[in-house]
């Protein structure tokens, strides 16, 4: 997840004072969302086994019929976990392709989705409650092809707030897991240098995890890197502390918003071993 820092609040006070409130909803959710759209010039060279996958829905928020592109990197084992990936702003499936593997590493059968507006997917400008209904199309999916695999939620950043949103509407997932996210917008926003400035109630697209969390019925991880500049610890350590048990916090030491998920990947095995049971 990239998101402006000082210049952000800067721009949502100046669009309060020169547009309407749906404009100001349209520019928060461009620059929250910063979707990246189209096929990748190249592929990565450990692409090898990511399938491509179709994913149609109607948007109850939009009223559009929407086809969403994932990615399905499957496993030999018949009965290996299944994980929904769910990644941040700014970069689409194939950007998040090394976190992807490293899932698939600790034994994870991925589904890694594009929301509206991202990569291959349907040209529509992404909202917080759009993209949670890509989600649940997502999810839905699963539960159709893998319906006997044990399923768990995955989110990376901004993909961990859409992650703990659907992980509380849904009552068939094993576990929730999330890396480098936060308690909401406005607490991010408030982390940055210009923090102190009023933006709070202009914010539309508020990713409020901390409420949401307390609706999870299914074993947490929460992990972040102590490097993390972007979406600092502290964050990641209170939507942990809002979090119903059980539950689990991992900090990886020198990890950043980018690296964390390969630098923690002997902590992550641990985790997963004593929390929920996988790979004992």
């Amino acid at each position: 997840m990239t998101l402006l820092r000082w210049p952000l609040a800067s721009l949502l006070l100046l669009a309060a004072l020169l547009a309407g409130c749906a404009t100001l909803d349209e520019k928060q959710r461009q620059w929250i969302f910063q979707p990246s759209a189209g096929q990748p010039a190249w592929l990565p060279s450990n692409a090898e086994g990511l399938q491509d996958v179709w994913i149609e829905h109607r948007s109850a928020e939009s009223g559009n019929p929407l086809r969403l592109h994932a990615l399905w990197l499957a496993q030999p084992r018949a009965d290996a976990p299944v994980l929904l990936y769910l990644h941040g702003a700014r970069r689409n499936v194939w950007g998040s392709h090394f976190r992807i593997r490293n899932m698939h590493d600790l034994g994870f059968a991925v589904l890694a989705l594009d929301y509206r507006g991202f990569g291959q997917s349907s040209a529509e400008l992404p909202s917080e409650a759009g993209v949670l209904e890509d989600a649940r199309a997502a999810w839905d999916w699963l539960a159709r092809e893998q319906p006997q695999r044990p399923r768990y939620i995955f989110g990376h950043s901004l993909g961990g707030a859409i992650a703990v949103q659907l992980a509380g509407e849904v009552d068939d997932a094993r576990g929730l897991i999330v890396e480098g996210t936060f308690t909401s917008i406005p607490d991010v926003f408030r982390s940055f240098k210009w923090g102190w400035l009023p933006v709070g109630p202009l914010i539309t697209q508020r990713f409020d995890s901390a409420q949401k969390i307390a609706k999870v019925r299914v074993p947490i991880l929460v992990v972040h890197g102590s490097a993390d500049s972007l979406i600092r610890p502290e964050l990641g350590r209170a939507l942990y502390e809002r979090a119903p048990g059980p539950k689990r916090f991992v900090l990886v030491e020198g990890g950043t918003h980018y690296s964390t998920n390969g630098v923690g990947q002997a902590l992550y095995r641990d985790a997963l071993r004593d929390l929920f049971g996988l790979g004992s």
